[in-house]
């Protein structure tokens, strides 16, 4: 159940993420999952342990973890638009 959970909040996140970066007409539904997934994964095993909180793949869910999985997903995004692009946008 907690893996259904993850990936719908996962799809929930980098869908949010790529609208906000412009990024939404480039990506579907499966790039979207995988983006908000690895963003939280990121910004669980990164952001977290600085200043405090447990990471949205702990099964805890609340809006301190989602807003930081929103800003890792968002930082996901903006590496992905520097490499292919060569500008963050």
């Amino acid at each position: 159940m907690s893996l259904i959970i993850l990936l719908v909040v996962g799809g929930l996140i980098g869908w949010v993420a790529s609208m906000i970066m412009r990024t939404d007409g480039q990506q579907g539904m499966i790039l979207n999952v995988v983006v908000g997934i690895v963003g939280s994964l990121l910004a669980g095993y990164v952001v977290t342990p600085l200043i405090g909180g447990a990471p949205i793949t702990s099964g805890g869910i609340s809006l301190p973890t989602i807003l930081i999985s929103l800003l890792g997903s968002i930082v996901l995004l903006a590496l992905i638009n520097l490499f292919r692009r060569g500008s963050v946008r």
